[in-house]
């Protein structure tokens, strides 16, 4: 088909920005941007650094302490003379927690868990990085051939319509019929300058998601998905696995086994607390009663500190139900979407990639009847079936960039790689 010189220069001007480097951005590059300094990871890894620091503060709550001390004062003695004299001191004082009854190894255990269950968090959130760039990825190349379809669309009924305009002129077509066909090419004008603007969308949007924003992709390359037919376990078979390894649901289980060692620790906050220590002094004034070195142990018990404990276990064994109704949620949501996700990839593999490619099957006899007309001048359509086959390799295009997605949030639910599922499903075969 020969397109007319403005439509030419549209689809330059249309390709300008897609065109600075002739180097194509490959799934594996952008995959691969995974652990930049994005700011979900971010955000992440300073709830880890926080948990780390937490866990640094439990074990060092035992740690020995070196205090000096100086006292700046004036006394007088009941006996002997009346007049005030200085009684000053200096004291450097070192004390170690020798047992707490537990409570220091509850405190660590419980931040130990919080740091475990902040790792976690921190991996899922790089899968979820992993699925919103693979996301972005796909969305531009289906942009790319959307535009394509929709250019292709828009020549065609410029094309009829420009052949019509004539056929008015002298008096083959009725206005009114001239009109259809005006309001025809207006209506996919519009659906092709939109698309041209979603292709500059999608692409800031993987921008971002590469954590390189403003940097638009130039080009790029059609990634082969050889995973998107491996055989894939039974869902009964699956969840409990899934729920085992999920990352979310591993955080979530850390978390309430650091409420629970809070809670074993706050229980035993009036039990006692066993100290060493060693002094060294020097007074201003001499007292055979004062010692310039000392050395002992100190026994502290809590006798009574009102309603404070009761209050603070009170307040965590609420936590603790908040983060159970938590955990049994995020079951209930796992269960979901493992469901949803086998169940999509099946309907994607059984019927909807067998439909688009049969209409890819009907779209390719239907370009070369199309083809072979116009060379015999029968028709005059060739633009309108190649668009059409543009818009069928659209279509099958699209489901396996769905399937890819699918079994990349299979993988992510899962905590796993999909060779570590598809192993799964070879163990349970030959069970």
């Amino acid at each position: 088909m020969i397109y007319p010189r403005c439509f030419l220069s549209a689809i330059v001007l249309a390709g300008a920005f897609m065109s600075v480097s002739a180097h194509a951005l490959t799934l594996a590059e952008a995959l691969a941007t995974v652990d930049a300094p994005h700011p979900d990871i971010r955000s992440a890894e300073a709830d880890l650094a926080v948990a780390r620091a937490d866990q640094q503060a439990a074990a060092a709550s035992r740690d020995l302490t070196v205090n000096f001390e100086g006292i700046l004062r004036r006394g007088r003695q009941s006996v002997g003379a009346d007049a005030w004299s200085a009684d000053n001191s200096a004291r450097i004082v070192a004390r170690k927690n020798l047992y707490d009854f537990s409570r220091g190894e509850y405190a660590i255990s419980a931040a130990r868990d919080e740091m475990s269950a902040r790792e976690d968090a921190l991996l899922d959130t790089r899968d979820q990085r992993r699925l919103k760039i693979m996301t972005r990825y796909f969305d531009v190349l289906l942009a790319d051939e959307q535009y394509a379809a929709d250019n292709e669309f828009m020549t065609v009924a410029y094309v009829s319509m420009d052949h019509a305009r004539d056929r008015v002129k002298v008096g083959q077509m009725s206005r009114p019929d001239f009109a259809i066909l005006e309001a025809r090419y207006q209506d996919l004008r519009e659906k092709r300058n939109a698309s041209q603007a979603q292709q500059r969308i999608t692409r800031a949007l993987l921008a971002d998601a590469l954590n390189r924003p403003g940097e638009l992709a130039s080009n790029l390359e059609d990634p082969k998905l050889p995973d998107n037919n491996v055989k894939l376990p039974e869902y009964e078979k699956l969840l409990p696995w899934v729920l085992e390894h999920n990352r979310l649901m591993r955080a979530q289980l850390q978390l309430l086994a650091a409420a629970q060692q809070r809670l074993a620790g706050l229980r035993h906050e009036n039990s006692p607390s066993l100290d060493a220590e060693i002094a060294a002094a020097d007074y201003s004034r001499t007292s055979i009663t004062r010692d310039s070195v000392s050395a002992g142990v100190i026994l502290s018990w809590p006798l009574y500190q009102g309603g404070r404990i009761d209050a603070r276990i009170s307040r965590e064994q609420a936590q603790f139900q908040k983060l159970q109704a938590g955990a049994d949620k995020l079951h209930m949501q796992i269960a979901q979407s493992l469901l949803e996700t086998l169940l999509e990839i099946q309907q994607l593999r059984d019927s909807s990639r067998p439909a688009a490619q049969e209409q890819i099957k009907y779209r390719d006899v239907a370009l070369d009847r199309s083809r072979a007309d116009y060379e015999l001048e029968l028709k005059t359509d060739l633009g309108d079936g190649m668009a059409q086959t543009l818009a069928a390799a659209l279509r099958a295009r699209r489901v396996e960039f769905r399937l890819a997605l699918a079994l990349a949030r299979l993988q992510a639910l899962a905590g796993k790689p999909l060779a570590d599922i598809v192993a799964l499903t070879d163990k349970q075969s030959k069970g």
